[in-house]
């Protein structure tokens, strides 16, 4: 009987593995903020008892020019530092440098190639095309990691028409949208209101590319990574951000730049309480009738509305939320 499996594997199939990321993506270049991150990291897992948020160490925007060499043999230096026997693994990821910057090939053989079996993702800025992703995994697989998954950073306009293409490819894992550089694509023709916390929300060009990267991820069971909100000190400016993209625009993870940023995201990407003792309620009484159709407060659910609301309890335990009961043991 299939009640004996996961609701993961009965529900999504073969799109469980690829649909399991945060909700919150922290990005840290500086030494001093890369080293704080990792340690709020570990202090949030140790609380929660999971791990709320990845941490993407930046070789793009983080590394000095000239000093490349240096910033990636500090970031394979925090990464062999970490507590990797604590209870909750530790989720770190590295943005390297774009497959045409003359770092790149060496950001991947010195950081995929000494620690490559202990980060989660390498984040690939500047994606064009799949045969930028392309490039990307031959580097990784070359440096000993060919199962390391692939995030893929939407930059231009050119990008976000290839966006489904790039979606498709079996190493990428999540879809992020780069704002700023978005933006000065266009030579001017968008304002740089469109970069703050409201243009980026009103400006129809941008507005189109958020959309048009969402709808690619889903369409290939992959996450969409909503872009940075550089008004990074205001609380209320990155929950309110965090909600209409999640809302709105169907993204599931957003990019943090600042601590502050990090709780914010979580608590706009969080199921409230009600859906969460509603999707439990549903998930269990489907488990128990072997995911036959039930009929659920006057209402008829079969397979489509359950794996919404297995996906509600996700996102609910993804943003640490405290499950009900019934459910919880399939997050143990």
């Amino acid at each position: 009987m299939s009640a004996a499996r996961h609701p993961r594997e009965v529900l999504l199939g073969p799109q469980a593995a690829a649909t399991a990321l945060p909700a919150c993506d922290h990005y840290a270049g500086v030494e001093a903020r890369m080293r704080k991150s990792l340690a709020l990291q570990a202090e949030w897992s140790a609380r929660h008892g999971v791990c709320l948020f990845d941490v993407t160490l930046d070789c793009e925007d983080g590394a000095p020019v000239g000093g490349e060499a240096e910033h990636a043999a500090l970031i394979v230096e925090l990464v062999r530092g970490l507590d990797w026997a604590a209870p909750v693994r530790p989720r770190v990821g590295v943005r390297v440098h774009p497959v045409d910057h003359p770092a790149f090939e060496a950001d991947v053989a010195a950081i995929v190639g000494a620690v490559g079996a202990r980060l989660t993702h390498v984040m690939i800025p500047k994606v064009e095309s799949v045969a930028d992703v392309e490039r990307a995994a031959a580097a990784v697989d070359a440096a000993g990691a060919p199962a390391l998954p692939l995030h893929a950073l939407i930059e231009s306009p050119a990008a976000v028409h290839r966006a489904f293409d790039i979606a498709a490819h079996s190493r990428v894992a999540s879809l992020s949208f780069g704002l700023m550089d978005f933006v000065s694509a266009h030579g001017g023709a968008i304002p740089a209101s469109a970069m703050t916390v409201q243009g980026q929300f009103e400006h129809p060009l941008v507005r189109r590319a958020k959309l048009e990267i969402a709808s690619a991820a889903h369409a290939h069971g992959k996450v969409p990574s909503h872009c940075v909100v550089t008004e990074f000190r205001d609380r209320d400016a990155v929950r309110q951000a965090a909600a209409r993209a999640a809302r709105e625009f169907g993204y599931t993870r957003m990019w943090s730049i600042h601590p502050d940023q990090i709780e914010p995201i979580l608590e706009a990407l969080r199921p409230d309480a009600a859906q969460v003792e509603q999707a439990a309620a549903i998930i269990a009484a489907a488990q128990a009738a072997d995911w036959a159709p039930i009929a659920h407060q006057g209402h008829l659910h079969d397979r489509a509305s359950y794996r919404y609301f297995w996906q509600v309890l996700e996102r609910a335990h993804a943003t640490g939320v405290a499950l009900p009961e019934p459910v919880r043991g399939h997050f143990a």
